[in-house]
């Protein structure tokens, strides 16, 4: 036997369940697909910024064990109130405007409490022709990565009532942050798993560079990738691979545009591109003081800018910007980055929301099967799925699993 577990996948999960294992005194390889740890917590270093494709914000602060963590480790974590719900300026959303917004997805939530649909579909609490449902849409799409439509109410309900109200930050990049935290194990970046077979003393892994053995194994891959049998399972695993399918990845993308020269914009401040548009983008200026605009975009939104591909995208983004602002910041902004999760290789997405009538998937995937196979991941989470933080929480309990049976 070569180690005592193998973890499939260097992500939040995969990090916390190795670190766990490996402070027990388990022996631990971590095998990853793609040449990075983190990920969908992806920092990249741009003009002297580091910029989070992935994500980048430590929601549900206050119990987030990675803010704990990150201090621990040096990381300045940024505190205090965001942007997110204001408009700068009021351009193009007045007040009046937002709290009627504001009235209709709260009007919207307290139905699906009070008199959930029968159906279970999130757009079946919507009201008929209400003039904000295109506004619901695209929050549905920042906060799920999907449309309403595609959304289980038993699920939403299950993140919305344990979320808190707190995101913060990390000023060094969260995705930094989570690559900090890899343990003193082996990793095996570029090693992409092909198949997990139970043998009679553990398991044994095929990777593109050779097999693996070990006692148990943790897998923490994307839902879209177990859905997508890019890893071959013996028959055992045959519903995990059913309840992924009811798991997608939602899509979430960022742009980031660089400002410069006298632009008159301030810190800290937000625009949402137009509030009757569900594919709209939702733009972040001058995040931690920087010189740049974050645009992101979810759901429906980030579904065509992945169609359309990066140039049309940020052409969609400056013609926001630009109805708002005027045509003269045009000449304050350039595109920098992008991401473009639906095409990263073994991922496939952004994170999970479960389809109309599936809530019960998470229990499903969670599961281990028999004594030597576990499961972590965002999706695996009861209430915190989407996050990192839910991801890394996962990762725990799957060390714990596997420490149990093999007790």
């Amino acid at each position: 036997m070569d180690y005592d577990v193998a973890v499939i996948g260097a992500g939040a999960a995969g990090i916390a369940a190795a670190r766990k294992l490996a402070d027990a005194g388990r022996s631990v390889v971590i095998l990853e697909a793609s040449n990075r740890v983190g990920g969908r917590a992806w920092t990249i270093e741009l003009s002297g910024m580091p910029l989070d494709i992935g994500c980048g914000w430590l929601h549900s602060a206050e119990r987030n064990p990675l803010v704990a963590i990150g201090r621990e480790a040096g990381f300045t974590i940024e505190r205090g109130p965001t942007a997110w719900q204001n408009q700068w300026r009021d351009l193009g959303f007045s007040p009046d405007e937002r709290a009627a917004a504001a009235a209709a997805w709260e009007a919207f939530g307290e139905r699906l409490r009070a008199n959930p649909p029968a159906s279970d579909r999130a757009s079946d609490a919507l009201e008929p022709n209400g003039e904000w449902n295109a506004y619901c849409q695209s929050l549905s799409g920042y906060l799920n990565g999907a449309p309403l439509e595609r959304l289980s109410v038993v699920d939403f309900l299950a993140y919305d009532n344990a979320a808190t109200d707190a995101n913060w930050r990390v000023h060094e990049g969260y995705g930094n942050l989570i690559g900090a935290a890899v343990p003193d194990v082996t990793l095996r970046l570029s090693t992409p798993v092909r198949r997990i077979a139970l043998t009679g003393e553990g398991v044994r892994l095929e990777t593109d560079r050779g097999p693996v053995t070990a006692g148990a194994a943790i897998v923490t891959v994307s839902t879209n990738v177990l859905a997508r049998g890019i890893i071959a399972f013996d028959p055992e695993a045959d519903d995990h691979l059913h309840a992924a399918a009811q798991l997608p990845l939602g899509l979430a993308d960022k742009l980031f545009m660089e400002l410069y020269g006298n632009h008159s914009l301030e810190p800290e401040t937000h625009l949402l591109g137009d509030a009757r548009n569900d594919e709209t983008g939702s733009y972040y200026i001058r995040p931690l003081g920087r010189p740049v605009v974050e645009g992101f975009f979810g759901g429906k939104g980030a579904v065509v800018i992945e169609s359309e591909g990066l140039l049309d995208a940020f052409t969609f983004a400056l013609d926001q910007l630009s109805s708002l602002l005027g045509n003269n910041i045009r000449r304050h902004l350039r595109p920098l980055a992008a991401s473009s999760w639906c095409h990263m290789d073994w991922v496939r997405g952004s994170y999970s929301h479960a389809l109309p009538g599936h809530a019960n998937a998470r229990t499903i995937l969670a599961r281990p099967v028999g004594d030597r196979l576990f499961f972590a991941g965002e999706a695996t989470h009861a209430s915190d799925f989407s996050t990192a933080h839910g991801a890394w929480e996962s990762g725990l309990r799957a060390a714990d699993e596997a420490m149990d049976s093999a007790a």
